[in-house]
């Protein structure tokens, strides 16, 4: 896609360029974009974006009950692999299949989806933002070319999110591969958790709660990725890469063209001070979304859900101004981070009171409970009997090491420069 040239106004005698900027195309931005051109078409729009290409190298996955009958609509125009017979997960001592039907999405679809959708002159691709302020963005020069400034009368901050000695908890660590076998493989469903895998140390030297996460993409398409909940961030391609081979191989999967790739690295919450990480993040009359605005799952790291809310919500609110929106999207981040803290204190549960090996029993137990319960924990909605129910009875922890992770905060999050994977947007 070529870069969008901007229009031709002048912003001191006209107005702004443009209504809405919107800073970083990963999954917020992106939806952003989307749900404010399909309601107001004639808004002026820009989504500006370093990359080449909308999306980056992601795959998202959801259950279809995260998404409201209007997300799913939003949702609608974009390839995705849809099962609607459910998964299953695998542990040490049991497999359960779950009906709750599971949506998958790439990158490239996402991409593909959003240039067909948007203006050409919306799509700033290739552009680096190195300011923004409540009145616009700087452009960084293209390669031949010269800096840009675009006006607006709002500006959406939706860049990837950075490590922070403010947060606090551990990683989830991933590297995934999409193979194309020459045989079928098999599958009929989504195995989204199979922990029946080694869990004696497999990350570094700290261990780390590890499962395997395969989709069938096609019937001859499986996608197979090495997941771990670690203590540092530290990716080692090289051995989750022989992991994956180890994987495929057992399942009989030897001949295969691998056709593409994913690695990333997320953070997992428990605990930290939000209002200190605003504060160093914020710019004055800019709104901040996306996982940079807090607007993650802190146990699971999962962003659909909450990316399809806000963009809703900017949608309905799309002639707030500047100063408006970011008031807005603050609010709703303090918002989310007060109603999320039962899942940072299962977290800290998962990191601070369970050795790395054990951490399987947590997720194996967490299983056994009904399906409905499962479905609102993964869209961040569980009721007050949800809670209790997940903490009743015997727990998968040393109580002593409980009660201690309750008033614990964790580690901070900071990312050490050894292998380090930008943060998912």
């Amino acid at each position: 896609m070529s870069t969008a040239e901007p229009a031709n106004l002048s912003a001191t005698q006209f107005g702004p360029q443009f209504d809405c900027v919107i800073v970083g195309g990963g999954l917020a931005g992106g939806l952003i974009a989307l749900a404010l051109h399909r309601a107001r078409p004639a808004m002026r729009i820009a989504l500006v974006e370093a990359g080449r290409t909308i999306g980056g190298n992601h795959r998202w996955s959801w259950f279809e009950s995260d998404l409201s009958g209007e997300g799913q609509a939003l949702l609608a125009g974009f390839r995705k692999t849809e099962w609607n017979d459910g998964y299953d997960v695998v542990f040490p001592d049991y497999r359960r299949q779950l009906a709750t039907a599971y949506r998958s999405m790439a990158s490239a679809d996402f991409h593909e989806g959003l240039v067909r959708a948007l203006p050409e002159e919306a799509l700033y691709l290739g552009r680096k933002a190195i300011s923004l302020d409540t009145h616009g963005v700087d452009l960084a020069a293209p390669e031949f070319g010269e800096p840009e400034r675009l006006e607006a009368r709002c500006v959406i901050d939706c860049r990837s999110f950075a490590p922070s000695r403010h947060l606090r908890g551990g990683w989830q660590v991933f590297l995934g591969r999409h193979i194309r076998l020459d045989k079928p493989h098999g599958l009929t469903r989504p195995l989204i958790m199979d922990a029946s895998v080694d869990q004696l140390a497999p990350h570094g030297n700290g261990g780390a709660y590890r499962f395997v996460y395969v989709l069938p993409l096609g019937v001859h398409d499986v996608f197979v990725e090495d997941t771990y909940y670690a203590d540092d961030p530290d990716l080692d391609r090289s051995a989750l890469s022989g992991r994956i081979d180890q994987y495929a191989n057992a399942q009989g999967w030897h001949e295969g063209q691998i056709v593409g790739h994913e690695a990333g690295v997320l953070p997992v919450l428990t605990g930290g001070d939000f209002s200190a990480y605003l504060d160093s993040v914020r710019t004055p009359g800019v709104a901040i979304a996306g996982a940079r605005g807090g607007f993650t799952h802190p146990l699971t790291s999962y962003t659909m859900c909450v990316a399809v809310e806000n963009a809703l919500a900017v949608a309905r609110e799309a002639d707030l101004t500047g100063e408006q929106l970011a008031a807005m999207f603050e609010s709703r981040a303090r918002r989310h981070w007060r109603r999320t803290a039962y899942y940072r204190l299962l977290a800290r549960m998962l990191f601070l009171a369970a050795k790395p090996e054990k951490r399987v029993e947590v997720f194996q137990r967490f299983y056994r409970l009904k399906r409905g319960l499962i479905e609102r924990f993964y869209a961040a909605r569980s009721g007050l009997f949800d809670k209790l129910r997940v903490l009743a009875g015997r727990p998968p922890v040393p109580v002593p090491a409980a009660i201690a992770a309750m008033f614990k905060r964790g580690a901070p999050l900071k990312q050490e420069a050894r292998n380090q994977i930008p943060m998912e947007n």
